[in-house]
């Protein structure tokens, strides 16, 4: 089971708690989400699971959900907007409800056809904010000789190695993470396991293997090979906020805008790679996107930075 998974709250029968377990269950082994994806479904569903039960004014159970209608789900999605969630937010609890509706009808346990008739709300598609190329080097250069005092300098090296992995080669943050020791390239590739269990290959550049081999020679902890590659202080596996809060201090320290965050740096570097002439399916298989459309983002943003150069150059602009 998930460690930090949350406890249902919302008041449901013993049938529907045990259907909602299955389900996240489901998710966690069977379809191999990711933890934070899991969790933030658990959140979701709950507070779902919760409006019907005071929508209602009853317990919630497996009927109580064959019997919602069209009108009962447009109120949770008016809820949701009255509560001030983004729209982006809502899509993804919908996204949540109806796969959990999904779980039970494939189970035999409900149907309710109302569910496919509702639409997430529209949604502005958010556009990568990825740092300049000096930024991004000079985040990497900070973070191996900034604040770590001198007892602790080899947590720079580190933080310096997340970082030159989440930039040289396109890496999420829980992958860069996920990393055990026997995983350290020697060559020039590494295969990556993204989300859903897709594993990708992706290119290692010298720089990056130096970056993490200096980060080893400076760790005070004994690593063998099914051990993380990135620890903390005390040898367990390095968690994100570690890495988020150290991105914050840069920031104050470099003058980065608040869109400097760990995760900007894997937009850098597919906006770097699509500025130096990449193409987009190349693209799209480094950073182990699913779909072509996500990593067409990345064109808007080029787009937007050639004209504002046309803007500022050009004598007629």
């Amino acid at each position: 089971m998930l460690e930090r998974q949350p406890d249902l709250t919302a008041p449901v029968d013993r049938s529907l708690s045990t259907a909602r377990q299955e389900w996240l269950d489901y998710l966690t082994f069977e379809r191999a989400r990711a933890e934070a994806t899991v969790c933030n479904y658990t959140i979701d569903l709950d507070g779902f699971l919760d409006f019907v039960a005071k929508h209602r004014g009853a317990v919630a159970d497996l009927e109580t959900l064959q019997s919602l209608g069209t009108t009962d789900f447009r109120a949770w999605l008016a809820h949701r907007q009255r509560q001030g969630y983004a729209p982006s937010s809502t899509g993804r609890a919908l996204a949540a409800v109806r796969g959990f509706f999904g779980r039970l009808e494939r189970r035999g346990l409900i149907h309710n056809p109302a569910l496919k008739t509702i639409r997430a709300p529209r949604q502005r598609p958010r556009l990568p904010r990825p740092l300049a190329p000096q930024d991004a080097k000079a985040s990497i250069a900070e973070a191996a000789t900034g604040e770590n005092n001198a007892t602790k300098a080899w947590a720079g090296l580190r933080d310096a190695a997340v970082f030159t992995l989440l930039y040289g080669c396109g890496l999420r943050i829980a992958e860069a993470l996920g990393l055990n020791r026997k995983d350290v390239p020697d060559g020039d590739t590494m295969v990556i396991a993204g989300k859903g269990g897709r594993q990708r290959l992706v290119p290692v550049l010298p720089i990056v293997r130096e970056a993490i081999g200096a980060y080893l020679a400076a760790c005070p902890h004994i690593l063998g090979d099914d051990d993380p590659l990135f620890v903390g202080v005390r040898g367990g596996r390095l968690r994100p906020e570690v890495i988020q809060r150290r991105m914050r201090s840069l920031r104050a320290a470099l003058g980065l805008p608040a869109t400097a965050t760990p995760h900007a740096l894997r937009h850098s570097f597919a906006s770097h790679l699509l500025a130096g002439g990449g193409d987009l399916r190349t693209i799209q298989e480094l950073l182990g996107h699913a779909s072509l459309s996500t990593t067409q983002r990345y064109t808007a943003v080029e787009t937007d930075r050639l004209l504002a150069i046309y803007d500022k150059a050009h004598p007629r602009a």
